[in-house]
C-alpha cells in the first residue's frame, strides 16, 4: 500500500521511517519532506503542502492513508477536508486540535474539566498583563495564545524579562494573530517529562515515555528550543505514576473533549511537570497539551517499535483502538539535535553537510532542517539533524550517541554534550 504522512522535519522523517519498515507498504510519500526523505528506501518526497492539493493527491494515487505530523496543517483543518473527501486519516479535527493551537482554549478546558494544570490568566491588554505580573511576580511563565513555531513560551526569571516578553508578543506584533492574547501562569517547579498516547475518540493506547531537553546548552541553560535531544523510557515514570496520569490526565481530557462534543482522534502529547516526594503523592500537573508527536521525542520512540506500526494506525482510523498493541524494544533509546548556527535567534541555513555517520540497527541520523541542493545536503533549518541510537542502557546510549556524533561535519553545528542526564542513577543535582 502507499501513505502519505504529511510533514518535513525529524519527527516525519523517523515516523515514515518506520512505517516503511512494514512488508505492507509499497512507498511512503512525505510532504513536502526533506534531505533525510528525498528518494531513500521507500520514501519519496512530495513537494506540497496546500491542503487541496494534498486531497487531490491522496485520492488520485490511491493512499490507504495519512498521517499528520505538525501541527499547523492540523490547526488549519486538514483532518476535516480529508474526511469530507471520504479519505482516511490520523489526527485531530481543527476543533479538537485547539487544544494545542490555543493556549487559552486548553487552559479553560483543563480547569472546567478538573484536569490539574498551573493557575492561570488570559490578557489582550498589555498593562492588564503586565499588573497581574508585578502582583505574581517571578520567575513566571507568558505564553502566546496561538501557535508560534515554538517562539511564544518565555519561562521569565526576572520581572524585566516578563515584561519584555509581553511587550513582544502584544505590543510590537511580530507574533502576528498568535500573540493577539497572552496566557500567563504561575511558575511550577519540578521535573518534565512527556506523555503521548493515540486516541481513536474514544479508545486510548499509551506509546512509551520520554523526556526532552528544551534548553539550548548543558546544564539545562540557555533559551528554550523546540528540543535538543530526547530518550525513552522515561525512568521519572513509573509504573504507579503512569497509572496516575492515565487516570488524572488522559481519561479525563478524553472524555472531556467528548462531554464537549469534540472527540479526539490522532496523537495526544501531555507536558508533565512532576514534583518531587513519593509517586502516590508527588505533584503532577499539565504545562501543555500538543495534538501531535513531539519532536525530537517521536525518534526514540520509533527506534523502540518492534512490530508493523502501519497496523496500528489502520485500526486507530477504524475505532479499533482497543484491538491495537505495540510491541516495544527494551532497550533505551536516546536521540541528539544537531543545530545550526544562530539557533534558535536567527538559524543560518544553506551550510554544507559534510558528513554523516552511517545508518545501522543502532543507529539512525533522522533529518530535520535539511535540503538536497544539486545532489550535495544543506542545512535547510534551526534544528538539522537528530542522531538517534538504541542501547543496553542510558549511559551506553549516550556513549554510543556521542561517538555517533564525532562524525557528523558542517560549519556552525552545536548541540548539547549531556542528553540524558536525568536518567542515569548517578545523575549530578547540576549536570553543568
Amino acid at each position: 500500500m502507499k501513505l502519505l504522512v504529511i510533514g518535513g522535519g525529524g519527527r516525519e522523517h523517523a515516523l515514515a521511517w518506520r512505517l516503511a519498515q512494514s512488508p505492507r507498504v509499497q512507498t511512503v510519500y512525505v510532504a513536502p519532506g526533506n534531505g533525510g526523505t528525498a528518494g531513500t528506501d521507500l520514501l519519496r518526497n512530495l513537494p506540497i503542502t496546500d491542503l487541496d492539493e494534498l486531497v487531490e493527491f491522496a485520492r488520485t494515487q490511491g493512499i490507504a492513508y495519512t498521517v499528520v505530523g505538525p501541527e499547523a496543517p492540523l490547526a488549519s483543518g486538514i483532518v476535516d477536508k480529508f474526511r469530507a473527501a471520504g479519505l482516511k486519516i490520523f489526527g485531530p479535527t481543527r476543533a479538537a486540535a485547539q487544544l494545542e493551537s490555543s493556549k487559552d482554549f486548553a487552559k479553560a478546558f483543563m480547569t472546567r474539566h478538573g484536569i490539574p494544570t498551573a493557575a492561570y490568566q488570559t490578557f489582550t491588554d498589555p498593562e492588564q498583563a503586565k499588573a497581574y505580573i508585578h502582583k505574581l511576580g517571578a520567575p513566571i511563565v507568558i505564553k502566546a495564545d496561538g501557535l508560534a513555531a515554538g517562539k511564544g513560551v518565555v519561562v521569565a526569571e526576572t520581572l524585566e524579562q516578563a515584561l519584555e516578553a509581553v511587550d513582544h508578543m502584544l505590543g510590537d506584533g511580530s507574533l502576528g494573530e498568535a500573540g493577539a492574547r497572552v496566557v500567563i501562569e504561575e511558575f511550577l517547579q519540578g521535573e518534565e517529562a512527556s506523555f503521548i498516547i493515540m486516541c481513536d475518540g474514544q479508545n486510548v493506547l499509551a506509546l512509551a515515555t520520554s523526556q526532552d531537553h528544551k534548553r539550548l546548552n548543558d546544564g539545562d541553560q540557555g533559551p528554550n528550543t523546540g528540543g535538543m535531544g530526547a530518550y525513552s523510557p522515561a525512568p521519572i515514570i513509573t509504573p504507579e505514576l503512569h497509572n496516575r496520569i492515565m487516570r488524572e490526565v488522559i481519561y479525563p481530557t478524553v472524555q472531556g473533549m467528548a462531554a464537549d462534543g469534540i472527540p479526539f482522534t490522532g496523537f495526544l502529547y501531555a507536558g508533565l511537570m512532576i514534583g518531587d516526594g513519593p509517586d502516590a503523592t508527588r505533584a503532577l500537573k499539565v504545562l501543555e497539551f500538543n495534538c501531535r508527536l513531539g519532536d525530537p521525542e517521536t525518534q526514540p520512540i520509533m527506534m523502540r517499535i518492534k512490530n508493523d506500526l502501519t497496523e496500528v494506525f489502520a485500526k486507530a482510523i477504524a475505532g479499533k483502538l482497543d484491538e491495537a498493541a505495540i510491541e516495544w524494544d527494551r532497550r533505551t533509546a536516546l536521540g541528539v539535535v544537531v543545530s545550526a548556527a544562530n539557533y534558535p535567534q536567527a538559524p543560518r541555513t544553506g551550510d554544507v553537510i559534510a558528513s554523516l555517520p552511517k545508518d545501522t540497527d543502532e543507529c539512525r541520523v533522522f533529518h530535520a532542517g535539511t535540503k538536497l541542493e544539486d545532489g550535495v545536503l544543506k542545512t535547510a533549518g534551526g534544528r538539522v539533524l537528530c542522531v538517534t541510537v538504541l542501547a543496553d542502557s542510558v549511559r551506553r546510549a549516550q556513549a554510543n550517541a556521542y561517538a555517533a556524533l564525532r562524525e557528523v561535519q558542517f560549519d556552525g553545528q552545536h548541540y548539547r554534550r549531556d542528553i540524558g542526564w536525568r536518567a542515569l542513577p548517578d545523575r549530578p543535582r547540576n549536570p553543568s
